[in-house]
């Protein structure tokens, strides 16, 4: 790989700032982009779905613990596999114990799904000493209805908002996915706002960012966040 071009302070400043116009433009873009996604409609889940995790059986409304929202990482786990994608370990094993306290000060709950049978799930996670939350969905319908693993007679294959024509013939037997999901409830009544695929499950590496993709988003105009743990604080303003 080629290194960039040695040059003088002088020459490298005007390059710098003509750069920076490009990045105050992006972040522009992305403010109003993030507000859009908070405006998004959002789809009333009336389906019950299952999951297996540490404590037993659990429904999704339980995965929000006291939280007003949840975030699922598709995490890509298929039963017949010995250990998740790597991708998606690499992913995970970079999730902080601050990271889920600083999104559940936000209320903001943070887990991770997969097929996988939790027997599976269990033992993976002992092996990378985690501790955060991640469920099983291999008894529900939840990884068909949301698009992240494939079996035409469970749901219509579809990933990224593609069908199988659009997504062509090198999709033939690809099983899992990745992506992001996030949900809203109020009271007991549980609501889909947003799930992000592909390219886009890269976006999302720390507190901000997942909550970015949220209906709430950052919450910064709350007096103060829930719960005792070092708050993020305010983006600031874009100079």
């Amino acid at each position: 790989m080629s290194l960039p071009e040695v040059v003088s302070r002088e020459e490298w400043l005007p390059a710098r700032k003509q750069l920076l116009l490009r990045e105050k433009k992006q972040t522009h873009e992305r403010d109003a982009l993030n507000a859009d996604r908070r405006r998004l409609p959002m789809v009333r889940i009336d389906k019950e779905y299952v999951f297996e995790g540490e404590s037993g059986r659990s429904s999704l409304l339980d995965l929000f613990g006291d939280n007003r929202q949840l975030i699922v990482y598709h995490a890509m786990f298929d039963p017949d596999w010995e250990k998740a994608c790597p991708g998606c370990t690499a992913s995970m094993d970079e999730a902080a114990p601050a990271l889920f306290a600083h999104l559940n000060a936000r209320d903001t709950n943070y887990v991770m799904v997969s097929r996988a049978p939790y027997p599976k799930i269990a033992a993976y996670k002992a092996e990378y000493g985690w501790t955060f939350g991640w469920y099983s969905s291999y008894d529900s319908d939840f990884n068909y209805d949301f698009h992240v693993s494939f079996d035409a007679t469970k749901a219509p294959i579809e990933y990224n908002y593609k069908t199988l024509e659009e997504l062509g013939e090198g999709w033939a037997g690809t099983t899992e996915m990745p992506a992001f999901s996030c949900f809203l409830r109020d009271g007991d009544t549980i609501f889909h706002t947003y799930s992000v695929y592909a390219r886009g499950t890269e976006q999302s590496g720390d507190a901000y960012a997942l909550l970015d993709m949220t209906a709430l988003g950052r919450q910064e105009d709350w007096e103060e966040p829930k719960g005792r743990v070092a708050d993020p604080g305010p983006a600031g303003p874009v100079f």
